[in-house]
């Protein structure tokens, strides 16, 4: 029997979902550092930009309670207007799950604030309509580490999928011989992937700006076609 959820991420087969990240939702999260978890979800938003993943953004009372969305992820979506809504849960809201399913896409990357509420309902109620659900645990956060842990197991025992924003980007990327991408994926992980970075970062000041982990002659031979980010809408 084919298993969905043993597929890989690639441009093509997701959609990468970020709900409520705002300042009144930032201001009861205290599962992780409020400055990591930016600096979390604005490298996945990057990594969706990066490879023209489907993005669709959502707030919760955003003019009357919440406060706008983060502006580090708007400026990357200048185009798109949040989707706002006054349900806890967006699965409940007919225009966001309206825009998932426009997408066509069976794979939704989801991170939100908080865990407990915003990123486990969705995640139960698309789960129940037969979703593959992608938890992005690091760009998520939880009014305490309880809550987010207790979140996350239950949405994994009822089949969600937990990653983290950097697993979602080299997914994406998989090959360094990609030559396109190679450029942008490295200077994501340079700026939000901390010792990663850093260690990009040296390799580039010691070996020249011309190390890469790709080999140096035919390096898009053997790239498969599927799931190359060439041609992603």
């Amino acid at each position: 029997m084919n298993n969905s959820k043993l597929e890989l991420l690639n441009p093509q087969n997701c959609v990468v979902i970020l709900i409520d990240h705002q300042p009144q939702m930032a201001f009861g999260t205290s599962s992780i550092d409020r400055q990591t978890l930016i600096n979390n979800v604005v490298g996945l938003a990057k990594a969706a930009k990066t490879f023209n993943v489907p993005t669709i953004l959502t707030t919760v009372a955003a003019n009357s309670f919440s406060g706008p969305l983060f502006p580090q992820i708007q400026e990357l979506f200048p185009e798109q207007t949040p989707i706002d809504r006054t349900s806890m849960n967006s699965w409940e809201d007919e225009n966001f799950v309206r825009a998932v399913k426009a997408t066509g896409r069976k794979k939704l990357v989801i991170a939100a604030l908080w865990t407990e509420v915003c990123l486990a309902f969705p995640a139960l109620c698309a789960l129940d309509e037969g979703f593959d659900i992608y938890a992005v645990t690091d760009a998520s956060g939880g009014t305490s580490p309880e809550a987010h842990a207790m979140a996350i197991q239950r949405i994994t025992q009822a089949g969600a999928i937990p990653v983290t924003w950097l697993q979602v980007l080299l997914e994406f990327q998989r090959d360094w011989a990609r030559t396109e991408t190679y450029d942008a994926v490295t200077g994501i992980a340079k700026e939000h992937a901390g010792a990663y970075g850093i260690g990009i970062r040296y390799a580039k000041a010691m070996l020249g700006e011309h190390a890469t982990e790709a080999k140096q002659s035919g390096a898009d031979e053997g790239m498969p076609s599927e799931t190359s980010p060439a041609g992603v809408r």
